[in-house]
């Protein structure tokens, strides 16, 4: 039986306590700021070998710079965030990570779905993308919304 009671409430799984969702839009926020970090300073050694590529090629390997940026993102992305921890190294550093609300681990597809709507939704909504978490249950961002997932503490 995994149910506990916690203050005269039955609480089933963590992703039904309140206090699992304390303080993750800050951590969220912090959390993409140390990831894109992590990302540009990846992008130097591929950026030295796209070069080299080039070089190689005689020109034609540096066309890879117009894509360097995403794909180095997506790489990481689905290497962290898809992986056995659920989080990217700038989540874990804040404490939370993605969780699924039907149970299941997160793999690396959902990871990297999950990514690129939220550039979609940055792209197309940029202001409301930041005021959805204040009015949506458990803090959730519409990209989690559509894909069922949820930010949690790790910690808790």
């Amino acid at each position: 039986m995994t149910e506990r009671i916690l203050d005269g409430e039955i609480i089933q799984t963590r992703l039904d306590d309140w206090r699992a969702y304390d303080g993750v839009r800050t951590r969220r926020v912090f959390a993409f700021l140390l990831d894109y970090l992590i990302i540009g300073l990846l992008c130097i050694p591929f950026a030295v070998l796209v070069a080299v590529l080039g070089v190689i090629t005689l020109g034609l390997g540096w066309a890879l710079y117009g894509v360097l940026g995403p794909l180095v993102a997506l790489i990481y992305v689905w290497n962290t965030l898809g992986g056995d921890r659920q989080a990217t190294v700038g989540m874990r550093m804040m404490g939370i990570r993605l969780d699924r609300l039907d149970g299941r681990p997160v793999e690396g597809m959902l990871a990297v779905v999950h990514t690129v709507l939220f550039w979609a939704g940055n792209v197309l909504l940029t202001p409301l993308v930041l005021i959805a978490p204040l009015f949506i249950d458990r803090k959730r961002t519409l990209h989690d919304l559509l894909l069922g997932t949820v930010v949690t503490r790790d910690d808790f």
